[in-house]
This record gives C-alpha cells, structure tokens and sequence, in this order.
C-alpha cells in the first residue's frame, strides 16, 4: 500500500505575492536606511506585482488600493528623477 502525501500544488499567485511582499520589505528597509529612491522603486514594483494577484483573484478592494499606490508612487519617483537628475 502506498503513502498518499497530498502535494499542494502552489498556483503562480502564490510565487508572485511572495516575490511582491519580500520586494516590499525590501522598500521598507530602504525608507529606513534614508535610500528613497530605492524605496520608491521597491514599493512601486511590489505594489505593482500585488496589482497583479489582486487582478487573478478578481479582488476589487485589492485592486483599488494597489492600483492608487501604484500611480502615488509612481509620481513620487517621476519628482525624484527630476530632482535628482533635471536640476
């Protein structure tokens, strides 16, 4: 008789939620070392990738929420290009 071990087959939702929420830690460490541009862009790409989970679970809540902080950090990281880079 054989062993039944139920493998739980994880969806991509679950490698791209982990990967969002480790690449959003990874922003919070940067606000804290005083890096804003790298926090800027870590909390975009992460906020980005939980957009994406929030659209394959069809979760509207979700959606809105990371949808505006997508656009909010987007604009701060288009204000601190041009400071840095057109001044």
């Amino acid at each position: 008789m054989r062993n039944k071990i139920k493998k739980r087959i994880k969806n991509i939702d679950w490698y791209i939620k982990w990967s969002a929420s480790i690449i959003l830690l990874m922003g919070i460490i940067s606000r804290a070392s005083g890096l804003n541009a790298y926090d800027l862009i870590f909390s975009f790409l992460g906020c980005g990738l939980w957009l994406v989970v929030a659209c394959l679970w069809n979760d509207r809540a979700l959606i809105m929420l990371n949808s505006v902080a997508c656009a909010i950090l987007l604009l701060g990281i288009i204000n601190n290009f041009n400071e840095v880079y057109l001044k």
